[in-house]
């Protein structure tokens, strides 16, 4: 079913362009509000021994919820507390060594306002970000953080845009820069992302994702290429490794190997695998990541590595291995 627009003369286009270039100009003038209060609050923040908690009603909870995810994710200990179920026993949630970072862009939402004596009781350091400086939680807090707009992208400058659009910014400034303040890496951003693209490609090692035991397809040195043929067959790899007595490598043989072989005409029965295979083989360790192992087979052109440590045959991983634990 097709609806017609109220005002047949609009350029939706034109609409979207004009609410971008809004909300730039309004994030350029917040940069004035990143000063010596910035500072402060970051300071705090840094030096607090519990965690943050995050609290805003209606749409400054939306963007606080993000804020306060963003810190967790980023190496600062965060959530998100509902002012109103505050009111009703979530108060609890929050410690002596936690710090509040209120958000309400008019700087008077009667929830937030209702636990300002509760906080200051407890002595919990409180930061407000509202977009009035002179409004109760801005005088209420230790550190004010401005977040004044000039105007909203709404056409009525009713609903919330680029306010909450200045506050998000706010929020992502604190958390990057307490993020540089700590030294957090990609190794501490995966382990708080195990399940994504990051995570799996930071926090796998080889020894997670190889087969090992009677998984890896191998034969003795000793062996015809009949034997290697039955036990390419058998593990369904592609591949066998060929290792001495003492479980040493000494080479490998694939598929690509048996189209070589077979183009010379070779007796399949009698033939030693070591007379036809490739002796060393590219290896690595079982400690080493994931994707460095990919990167490896992506140079080399390659579909398995061997996996040894201290010279012994540890196990064999397989390209389709990294794609079944995301790393690909």
């Amino acid at each position: 079913m097709h609806f017609q627009p109220e005002n047949e003369n609009i350029n939706f286009v034109d609409a979207g362009k004009k609410v971008l270039r809004i909300e730039r100009e309004c994030l350029e003038q917040l940069e004035k509000f990143i000063n010596q209060d910035f500072t402060t609050a970051c300071n705090m923040i840094y030096r607090c021994l519990g965690k943050v908690v995050v609290m805003g009603m209606g749409k400054s909870g939306h963007i606080g919820r993000k804020i306060a995810a963003t810190f967790a994710s980023t190496g600062t200990p965060a959530f998100f507390v509902h002012p109103g179920e505050a009111s009703h026993g979530d108060l609890g949630m929050i410690s002596k060594n936690d710090i509040v970072i209120a958000i309400s862009n008019s700087g008077e939402s009667q929830e937030i306002l209702a636990l300002i004596p509760v906080i200051k009781r407890l002595n919990i350091p409180l930061i407000s970000m509202t977009g009035r400086p002179e409004s109760t939680m801005a005088c209420a807090a230790q550190v004010h953080l401005c977040i004044q707009v000039p105007f909203e992208a709404c056409p009525l400058g009713l609903a919330p845009t680029s306010s909450t659009t200045a506050t998000l910014v706010m929020g992502d400034a604190l958390a990057v820069a307490l993020l540089e303040a700590r030294g957090f890496t990609q190794e501490d951003f995966a382990l708080s992302h195990p399940g994504g693209a990051l995570g799996r490609k930071l926090l796998l090692h080889v020894s997670d994702i190889m087969h090992s035991g009677d998984e890896v397809p191998n034969v003795s040195e000793h062996a015809s290429l009949r034997d290697a043929l039955f036990e390419i067959t058998r593990k369904k790899m592609g591949m066998t490794v060929i290792t001495n007595t003492q479980n040493e490598i000494i080479g490998i043989f694939t598929d690509g190997d048996l189209r070589r072989v077979i183009d010379l005409s070779i007796d399949l029965q009698t033939t030693p695998i070591a007379q036809v295979m490739t002796r060393g083989g590219i290896r690595v360790s079982t400690q080493m990541l994931a994707v460095d192992a990919l990167n490896i087979m992506q140079q080399k052109n390659i579909t398995s590595l061997l996996v040894e440590e201290q010279g012994k045959l540890t196990g064999v991983v397989h390209l389709h291995d990294m794609l079944r634990a995301g790393v690909v």
